[in-house]
């Protein structure tokens, strides 16, 4: 995908410079001496990525990034400056920058900030695109969220629908593994055919065989009729395991072999059946926990686990609490024949500073009873139940808890720790370096410059 980046300077040499270096990596980048210039070449040409300095003449840094913000909120902006002071770059960011960078700066480091914000920029366009194709369908409404986090979970979505490849969604009890199953369901190319789901934990462990992969009539006690099961229910469609860590081991083997061969045997029928079913299994827990507890087949695992969905807790992405909260209070009201049309500030403040064990699930609850007490068009604080306010946790700019300690060395820590996060990437992909550099969220020329500036050796990893 060709980008357009747009490098605002009052200095004509630095501004050169820039679109000379930032050239030579295939982009086609524009210049402009100031943030009015900046404007009017925005209004003519689809920008991509603004680089700004901070302090120029006319408009200065700050005032072209109050207006991007407000005219172009899906377009990132870094600042940078020759004034690097924390004051700034902590204003920057507070304003709504993706990054900064203080003057002088090295080009390679440039290159990595610019890459990451148009990986930033191309999952923005790519979300929007997806929610434009789910309001035209009207079957995503409650996938709300404009949050980092949740984000990447409708990338994954959008990624894997078409697809016929088994997704493990894994996540906290409430955080809505279903409704994503049930998206990439209706999004691909099965929406069409039957969606079955199976709550692995909700069925006695004598009867999930049955349950699973049907029975002939007589095959045992009670069964007085053939059965069809949940595999040959959505033949040609989506099978749903909700809870497949609880699934007992002796029928593991027998998902697999369906999983792998596809084909089922109903119990009391010797003769076997074709299937054809896409697989999207969920679970609350930790599935290599359970491996090694050999609680869980470890072959089974690597079955289900081709495309791993992660879905962040409530509290990951308490961002997107207020747009939750207004969708389930909207949505509610009208079933119940009451307008309601969102929530007083005080109401959003306590909603945002809880910690929602329950996850979504709660929340919709707690939005539930809200709705049926509230008496106005908008919910307010008396309107939340008492429970909200026994152990608030408080938002993250108002932590005042103890943090971690102070590092003697902080760039030695700081390096430390990327290094640990990189050597668990690239052991969990045995060295696949494209494959950690998407684990790890960041682009390829952004690895291979990590592992240079730390010495790693990805040839001692993969062996």
């Amino acid at each position: 995908m060709s980008h357009h980046l747009l490098v605002v300077d009052d200095e004509p040499k630095l501004c050169d410079l820039l679109v000379s270096a930032l050239t030579q990596n295939g982009v086609q980048v524009s210049s402009a001496g100031n943030g009015l210039q900046a404007l009017a070449i925005l209004e003519l040409e689809n920008i991509d990525l603004i680089i700004s300095d901070w302090r120029m003449p006319g408009m200065d840094g700050p005032q072209l990034l109050a207006e991007v913000k407000a005219r172009y909120p899906l377009v990132p902006m870094i600042v940078m400056t020759a004034y690097s002071t924390v004051k700034n770059a902590v204003q920057s960011m507070r304003n709504g920058a993706y990054d900064y960078i203080a003057k002088p700066f090295d080009i390679d480091e440039l290159d990595i900030t610019v890459n990451k914000a148009l990986a930033w920029r191309d999952i923005l366009r790519d979300n929007a695109r997806l929610r434009a194709e789910l309001e035209e369908h009207h079957q995503f409404d409650s996938l709300v969220g404009e949050s980092p986090a949740f984000r990447r979970v409708l990338q994954a979505i959008d990624s894997v629908r078409d697809s016929t490849a088994t997704v493990l969604i894994t996540g906290e009890s409430g955080t809505g593994k279903e409704m994503v199953a049930r998206a990439i369901h209706k999004h691909g190319g099965r929406a069409d055919k039957p969606f079955v789901a199976v709550n692995c934990a909700a069925i006695p462990e004598g009867l999930l065989e049955s349950e699973m992969f049907g029975h002939r009539k007589g095959a045992f006690t009670g069964a007085v009729a053939d059965r069809v099961g949940r595999f040959a229910q959505a033949d040609g469609g989506t099978l749903f395991l909700d809870e497949i860590g609880d699934m007992p081991l002796a029928l593991q083997a027998k998902i697999l072999r369906a999983l792998q061969e596809r084909v089922i045997e109903p119990v009391g029928d010797p003769r076997e059946r074709k299937v054809d079913v896409r697989v999207i299994a969920a679970t609350h827990k930790s599935l290599l926990d359970a491996v090694a507890a050999k609680e869980f087949r470890e072959d089974l695992y690597y079955r289900l686990n081709v495309f791993p969905i992660p879905l962040p807790a409530l509290r990951e992405r308490n961002e997107d609490i207020p747009a939750l909260a207004r969708h389930f209070a909207v949505t509610l009201a009208a079933a119940a024949g009451k307008r309601i049309n969102g929530f007083s500030a005080q109401a959003v403040q306590a909603m945002v500073a809880y910690g929602w064990p329950g996850n979504i699930r709660e929340l919709q609850n707690c939005v539930e009873r809200a709705t049926i007490v509230a008496t106005g068009k908008q919910i307010e604080e008396q309107d939340l139940p008492a429970y909200l306010f026994h152990s608030p946790v408080e938002p993250r700019e108002n932590q005042t808890l103890p943090g971690p300690a102070v590092p003697e060395d902080l760039d030695a820590t700081l390096a430390d720790n990327e290094k640990n996060y990189i050597l668990a990437a690239l052991h969990q992909t045995h060295g696949v370096q494209a494959a950690a550099a998407q684990l790890l969220g960041i682009s390829e020329r952004s690895l291979w410059y990590r592992l240079k500036k730390l010495d790693i050796h990805v040839d001692k990893i993969a062996r």
